[in-house]
């Protein structure tokens, strides 16, 4: 039995799924044309049935249409009189079974001048035909100029059939009349004479209707002008319902649409909701001769049920075919992925470690085999790298190891205690150094050359890592040895770079800023060798030392460094920092800046060395937000304190501090 989630079990499925939705689309395709196609057929059917019943009943009225125009065209052209007429009447109902009874009814006075109406009328009864008089019949109610039978035809004078009728006189059954005209003359020009009419029982039409089976509820019906069943499968509503009280009576308005629909058009096929709220086809035709519509009613259901049955069927036998499928599918995908599923299980054991699992053996050339080789080869270039990885590892933790004793000698090179000179209350003093790896280039120091001068210095050196740490002790060597030996600022970087330079293949360089402070006269003589100039903070806030432009130390011998000198009173504060501070960058790599530094530096609420520094570090951090260093950051802040009196002189400045001797 296969397990769920492997591929064959996987292929199956999606193989089943898509003949699934191709056999939907098939079989729905294939029933709406079925559908389609039986509705077509059913048209025609329909109308060839329709049109057979409309004939049919039209050649019955039609014959007595013509008798009836006989008998009216005899008597236009004899003018009988009595002893004449009532044979006549007599004789042409005789020779007409279909017809229960016939009349010719004299306008008034037309028949003779001493007679008002005359309306002799022969019907059937039993076996024998029975004469009565129509003016004698009428008399008492309303005279039969004025009934419909008599009135339309007279006026219209045209050949009319009335509205069927119930005669309980004398036929006790559904009838109709046809009514003709005939006239004083030869022509429907003249003056009308009278009218004769021919009574027809309607019964032999409903049973005629009545007979038609369609399937197995389907049936006929036939509906006269105004809309009143004629003939229907339920008698209870013929001659006692029409197609519109019939549908007000039980609320279904779109039956009354489809009533209008059908007496006023001749022919038509449409979808028709029949008595029982069932969805039907009805094809009706009007009959000519009186105006009735005939119509048939075809069950939709039982229309669809052939092609229902037949989609049934298909749809079971694509459903076993498709399971059949499956079967064979799952069979033979497993037997195909047998070799991968055996890889499969011993990847699985090469996956937990065990590299010396075997793998099995596959003699087939296929995508399997490949893989098999493949992955034969990757488990030799495995064993091989984890060794190599191991070795490299430990190589590695070697190396971390000596980075970190080489990050803390780096670390105790500097000075790292603060306050740095206690006893000196002249002077606050604070500095930091914030590597970018474990070991960096940057650096600061500052030593007394003497009981009352400070040399200090701020230097940045290329690259990162080992190689800028190494040429970083050598730099801060020389400058410290340096410093006490020359004593001025210019000189110190002029001699160091001589050094630096004459033996510098890697062309390395350092930017440095040195400095050297009389705490006594405040007097300060500083040099950069291409460094970011200090930040100066006096009574007027923060700004930037005039620092002349000067070449790196290292790259090139025979530079000379030149020194400047400025007064440093008391409380003022002197901020020098690398570019690791300004050049600090964000998640959007927007840089921090030297504006940005000005502003932090006028916000800190005291100018205390230590507290400088902390609030740009701070602030570092914050833009920063999270992400790497890219640069070493050092920092170091010196202020002067009012702790010994300030009795120095005033500084002369040096040509190329016009910018600072005014303040």
């Amino acid at each position: 039995m296969l397990a769920k989630g492997t591929i064959a079990t996987k292929l199956a499925l999606l193989i089943l799924i898509s003949c699934g939705i191709i056999f939907s689309v098939i079989l729905g395709y294939n029933y709406w044309e079925s559908r389609r196609f039986l509705e077509l057929e059913l048209e025609k059917t329909a109308q060839n049935l329709t049109q057979s019943m409309v004939y049919r009943v039209e050649s019955h009225l039609a014959s007595i249409t013509r008798t009836t125009e006989g008998l009216a065209r005899s008597v236009q052209l004899i003018t009988p009189d009595e002893p004449q007429l009532l044979p006549l009447i007599k004789t042409t109902l005789a020779d007409n079974p279909d017809i229960y009874g016939m009349a010719v009814a004299f306008e008034p006075y037309a028949f003779s001048a001493r007679r008002e109406l005359y309306a002799p009328y022969y019907h059937r009864d039993d076996d024998r035909l029975r004469l009565s008089r129509l003016e004698q019949t009428y008399q008492q109610n309303t005279p039969y100029p004025y009934w419909d039978w008599y009135q339309i035809p007279r006026e219209l004078k045209l050949t009319q059939w009335s509205e069927p009728y119930f005669d309980t006189g004398a036929g006790n059954a559904l009838m109709s009349t046809c009514s003709v005209p005939f006239y004083h003359g030869a022509t429907r020009h003249e003056q009308v004479k009278g009218i004769t009419t021919a009574d027809v029982s309607l019964q032999a039409l409903t049973d005629l209707v009545d007979s038609v089976r369609v399937l197995e509820t389907g049936y006929a019906m036939l509906v006269s002008r105004n809309g009143t069943f004629l003939a229907h499968p339920d008698a209870n509503l013929v001659m006692n319902e029409s197609f519109f009280s019939f549908a007000s009576a039980r609320g279904m308005p779109e039956l009354r649409v489809q009533g209008r629909q059908m007496l006023n058009q001749p022919s038509g096929f449409f979808r028709y909701l029949n008595f029982r709220g069932e969805q039907s086809w009805i094809y009706h035709a009007s009959i000519p001769s009186t105006g009735w519509t005939l119509a048939v009613v075809f069950p939709a259901d039982e229309l669809a049920a052939n092609v229902n049955t037949l989609s049934r069927n298909m749809a079971l036998l694509g459903a076993t075919g498709s399971l059949l499928l499956a079967a064979a599918i799952i069979a033979i995908t497993s037997a195909l992925l047998r070799p991968l599923r055996q890889l499969a299980t011993a990847s699985s054991a090469i996956a937990r470690g065990e590299f010396d699992t075997p793998l099995p053996n596959i003699r087939s050339q296929d995508e399997v085999g490949v893989l098999t080789d493949d992955f034969r080869r990757m488990v030799a270039s495995l064993k091989t790298y984890i060794r190599d990885l191991t070795e490299t590892t430990a190589a590695k933790e070697r190396i971390q190891s000596e980075l970190h004793v080489a990050s803390r000698i780096q670390s105790g090179l500097l000075p790292r205690i603060f306050p740095a000179f206690p006893e000196r209350t002249e002077l606050n003093l604070h500095a930091s150094m914030v590597p970018a790896k474990e070991v960096g280039g940057d650096f600061y120091d500052f030593f007394f050359i003497d009981s009352t001068r400070l040399c200090f210095l701020i230097a940045d050196v290329s690259d990162k890592g080992v190689p800028a740490a190494l040429y970083m002790m050598v730099c801060k060597t020389l400058l410290k040895s340096e410093g006490q030996r020359l004593q001025d600022p210019g000189e110190i970087l002029t001699s160091v770079n001589g050094i630096l330079a004459a033996d510098n293949e890697n062309c390395m360089f350092a930017t440095v800023f040195c400095g050297l402070l009389d705490l006594d006269s405040g007097e300060l003589k500083y040099a950069s060798a291409g460094h970011n100039p200090p930040v100066l903070i006096d009574e007027q806030g923060p700004r930037f030392l005039a620092v002349p432009p000067a070449l790196m130390l290292g790259p090139m011998e025979q530079i000379t460094y030149r020194s400047s000198s400025i007064q440093l009173n008391r409380n003022e504060v002197l901020f020098l920092y690398t570019d690791g501070v300004t050049e600090a960058r964000s998640v959007t790599g927007t840089l921090y800046g030297e504006q940005r530094l000005l502003t932090c530096l006028q916000q800190t609420p005291d100018n205390d060395a230590r507290s400088l520094i902390e609030q740009v570090g701070c602030e570092l951090a914050e833009h920063a937000q999270g992400i790497d260093r890219s640069d070493d950051i050092t920092m170091l802040a010196l202020r002067l304190l009012p702790g010994t009196p300030d009795t120095a002189p005033t500084h002369d400045s040096e040509p190329n501090d016009k910018d600072l001797s005014s303040r």
